[in-house]
């Protein structure tokens, strides 16, 4: 079975993981986030009580 023979996909993963981590994922980084969680001011949550009709 050809799929068990690991010599020419275990150097295309490598090379494909080593592009992710070294070129692509430091530029995704990069970018600044436009709506940031601090800004926002928490709102209070109202919590309602449940009436369990067997208690």
């Amino acid at each position: 079975m050809p799929q068990l023979n690991p010599s020419p996909w275990f150097s295309i993963m490598i090379m494909s993981w080593l592009t992710f981590s070294l070129i692509i994922q430091p530029k995704m980084l990069s970018f600044i986030a436009t709506n940031l969680p601090i800004n926002k001011t928490p709102t209070p949550t109202k919590n309602n009580l449940w009436a369990w009709p067997w208690s």
